[in-house]
């Protein structure tokens, strides 16, 4: 598959050439995997499957999902989360703490949020209780963050005491497998990011290097839309850091010093 069919077929979804240029040869390698075990000989025979066929269509859109991660990234934000901004939410929050990974991939996200919320819980007397959904379209994907089982290198930015408290490396293996006790209030839940989401009134919504890199611009207002109807005010936002907004909203306001974080203000 050369890049000009790669484009058609990006058009056709409403994706975006430029997020998924970094990653385009794994992707073309998925799809031309499965055309050629599907006998499609060419692009355009393809194209015409996907407009007619539903499951087909949907099969290519998992294979075009993207899964690359780890834990802690963005390493300072994750500090501030900890140290600043939870604490804020805790403090007018008496019962529950309403979180959504969306598009989790294989969970490193959500377990990172899952750590810093321990760590807190031996510091804050009066800590609430927590409602994590973690949400993605590849059941692949979902699948791996339940298990819990990842990499050395997806754990590089942890230090080796948190690393030895929330993880115990398999035998023999270089795979580090989260504790137990970090599953603990967390929904796995299939999502398409187009579709109403997974519930109400949540806190914090990551939405980190998904919609709003892979997406064209039509669809990151949809979906974006969606999302920001279930933000609570007073609730942030968190997306990749080197995504934008891709639209005006007075209702977000930058948490500075991060560009990637904006928090809900009410409406006027």
């Amino acid at each position: 598959m050369n890049d000009a069919q790669f484009r058609q077929l990006l058009n056709r979804f409403e994706f975006s050439w430029s997020g998924y240029r970094k990653v385009k040869k794994g992707v073309k390698k998925r799809i031309g995997r499965y055309m050629t075990a599907s006998g499609y000989r060419t692009m355009a025979a393809f194209l015409a499957e996907l407009e007619q066929n539903d499951e087909t269509r949907h099969a290519c859109e998992l294979l075009m999902t993207v899964s690359i991660s780890r834990f802690f990234r963005d390493r300072r934000f994750w500090e501030t989360l900890e140290k600043t901004l939870l604490p804020k939410i805790i403090q007018r929050r008496d019962e529950k703490i309403s979180v959504w990974s969306a598009g989790c991939a294989c969970g490193d996200e959500v377990y990172s949020f899952m750590i810093v919320w321990d760590r807190l819980s031996k510091t804050c007397s009066n800590l609430p209780g927590l409602e994590m959904t973690a949400t993605d379209l590849n059941p692949t994907y979902l699948q791996r963050a339940r298990a819990g089982i990842y990499s050395h290198g997806s754990l590089k930015e942890l230090t080796p005491e948190i690393r030895s408290q929330y993880f115990r490396q398999k035998p023999g293996k270089k795979l580090f497998q989260v504790k137990k006790f970090l599953k603990k209030n967390i929904s796995w839940r299939i999502h398409h990011l187009l579709s109403d989401p997974p519930g109400r009134d949540f806190d914090i919504v990551f939405l980190r290097n998904s919609v709003l890199t892979y997406y064209e611009e039509k669809l990151k207002k949809k979906a974006l839309e969606k999302v920001l109807s279930r933000l609570v005010p007073g609730g942030i936002l968190i997306i990749g850091s080197h995504e934008s907004i891709p639209f005006e909203r007075p209702d977000l306001s930058g948490v500075e010093p991060y560009p990637y974080v904006f928090s809900r203000t009410a409406e006027k």
